[in-house]
């Protein structure tokens, strides 16, 4: 696959000689404004010797430069490749909204794809997490979520079947929690989270269109109604597209704000 690199040329601004600011910081911030104003997330930079060599600069100084705003997360560079302008990551909060809340709220346009809707056997695993008898049936959601057509994450949900009568017979809910809660009346009133690094698996790669082995958030979930399991989920996010952000409040202070 071939990558065309653009000419430093294309790149705005110049500069001067006679400022008391530093070259290397008058260099970064012609860049951020080339990055945040002149170009689009996955572009890439031209090559730092071309840079160097239009700015008029030492490549130590260019590199000087780059290493901030990739500090920063505006750049992130690829061995062998080069650097791009970085896609900008989303928190990962964690919240008991469903994905199209979520993705709606941050003015993306979320979608999805059912990979599979359909009751099945609780294993010794899905029984124990839901709190069931071994064999009970069990309503499995399996989807690969979207935001601006770009796939997200590989959610699979699992609720206990006498929860939720009728559900297969509508097809796949667009929002989950919108429906348990509308339909059936399960508002989910607290859940824990379980987060760990893997590296992505080939199925799920392939479904989220990155190399196998690449690193993936997988966040195991439990969803209660009063003392019940009502929805146990494991989902695997692109690290690329997601950073955690986890609100904390030392115990007995009151917080200044909400979250």
């Amino acid at each position: 696959m071939g990558y065309l690199v653009p000419p430093a040329k294309d790149i705005p601004g110049e500069l001067d000689r006679n400022s008391r600011i530093s070259v290397h910081i008058q260099l970064r911030e012609l860049l951020r404004s080339h990055i945040e104003h002149g170009s689009k997330a996955g572009r890439q930079l031209p090559s730092e010797r071309d840079m160097a060599s239009h700015f008029g600069v030492a490549r130590m100084t260019l590199r000087h430069a780059v290493d901030a705003l990739v500090e920063e997360e505006l750049l992130e560079r690829v061995v062998g490749i080069g650097t791009f302008v970085a896609r900008p990551k989303m928190d990962l909060s964690l919240k008991l909204t469903s994905y199209s809340e979520e993705m709606t709220r941050r003015g993306m346009r979320p979608s999805a794809r059912t990979l599979a809707f359909e009751q099945i056997p609780a294993t010794a695993r899905l029984a124990r997490e839901l709190q069931l008898e071994e064999g009970q049936g069990v309503v499995r959601l399996r989807r690969l979520l979207l935001a601006d057509e770009e796939p997200m994450s590989v959610d699979e949900n699992f609720i206990p079947a006498w929860r939720v009568p009728g559900i297969l017979d509508g097809g796949p809910p667009s929002s989950l929690y919108n429906t348990l809660e509308e339909r059936y009346g399960l508002v989910m009133e607290w859940g824990e989270d379980t987060i760990e690094a893997n590296a992505s698996a080939p199925s799920i790669a392939r479904l989220l269109k990155v190399e196998v082995g690449a690193p993936v958030l997988r966040t195991e979930r439990h969803a209660f109604v009063a003392r019940s399991t009502v929805d146990y989920s494991v989902s695997f996010y692109r690290a690329d597209r997601y950073k955690l952000r986890v609100p904390l409040l030392r115990p007995g202070v009151r917080p200044r704000r909400m979250y």
